[in-house]
């Protein structure tokens, strides 16, 4: 039922005047009455084609979309419509994003092990290039066939998920194949790089750190059971989590691997994000390189 359906119902069925339930709804009476009298003005038209259009986006978008992405797919589209109107055209519709869960903190610390010092404290601003900022960070990837795991990295600049792997052990052997898969994405030269993590023994793994030691990367940690001092990887595992993770049960790991992989790559190429220009990580860095060789 269409919240003006709904306001027409309470006073058919209860009594209850209209302008009471638009007033207790946060709508406008004009537009009940435009409603229930049928809008057939240019106006009313393009109002019905936009509120159609919002419903599809955010069904497209599994309903993880709020208005100001819907209204930046909107103009993508050549609609010319203000992010307000966007929001009060999911408004009236009941349309509202989901809220994310807290998620479950895998950090485990080796007390004995060196701990790098934190380079970044909470600076996650976009650097004006690529390789210049990484952030990492492992989430359980649950399944019917048991434990699994996924390690990723973020390239600041774009929020790019430039690498990532999966394996049934959450270790510095897995922390590092992910490393590596960055590091072949970038064409294997990121000298300089600040890799920046939580203090989990996967990343003060001998193993881990010396793979950070060969392509000439510098290991930066935050403090331990600190989500803030690496928010940007840990929103990310929160998004993932949020949109695919809690809408699948995955029966193996092979299963999960495909799913987490294709969500990824979704990501990278058509999500839009609010710190990169509303464009996909991807498009962004396109642009930004673009940008560079014209102003060269």
């Amino acid at each position: 039922m269409t919240v003006a359906g709904f306001v027409a119902a309470q006073r058919t069925e209860f009594g209850v005047p209209h302008a009471v339930s638009c007033r207790a709804l946060e709508v406008s009476q004009a537009w009940f009455y435009k409603w229930r009298g049928g809008d057939v003005s240019l106006r009313g038209a393009r109002r019905k084609a936009l509120a159609a259009l919002v419903a599809y986006l955010f069904r497209k978008h599994k309903g993880t979309y709020g208005s100001p992405r819907i209204h930046a797919d909107l103009v993508a589209l050549g609609w010319r419509v203000s992010v307000n109107t966007v929001a009060k055209v999911m408004r009236e519709q009941g349309l509202a994003a989901r809220p994310k869960k807290k998620r479950k903190c895998l950090t485990r610390a080796d007390k004995s092990a060196r701990k790098a010092p934190d380079q970044l404290r909470r600076d996650f601003a976009a650097p004006e290039r690529p390789d210049e900022r990484w952030v990492g960070d492992l989430t359980e990837i649950p399944t019917d066939e048991g434990k699994f795991y996924l390690a990723d990295i973020l390239d600041l600049h774009s929020r790019r998920c430039v690498g990532f792997a999966m394996s049934a052990h959450h270790d510095g052997e897995l922390a590092t194949a992910a490393l590596q898969v960055a590091i072949a994405v970038r064409g294997a030269s990121v000298t300089g790089v600040v890799f920046h993590s939580d203090q989990g023994g996967e990343y003060t793994a001998d193993l881990f750190k010396q793979a950070c030691v060969r392509a000439g990367a510098v290991q930066s940690m935050g403090r331990t059971g600190s989500a803030l001092d690496n928010a940007v990887a840990e929103s990310f595992n929160s998004t993932l989590e949020f949109e695919l993770l809690s809408t699948r049960r995955f029966a193996t790991r092979e299963e999960a691997r495909r799913a987490v992989a294709s969500w990824i790559d979704e990501y990278n190429l058509e999500r839009r994000h609010s710190t990169s220009a509303m464009l996909s990580p991807v498009n962004y860095e396109q642009l930004q390189a673009r940008l560079g060789r014209e102003a060269a």
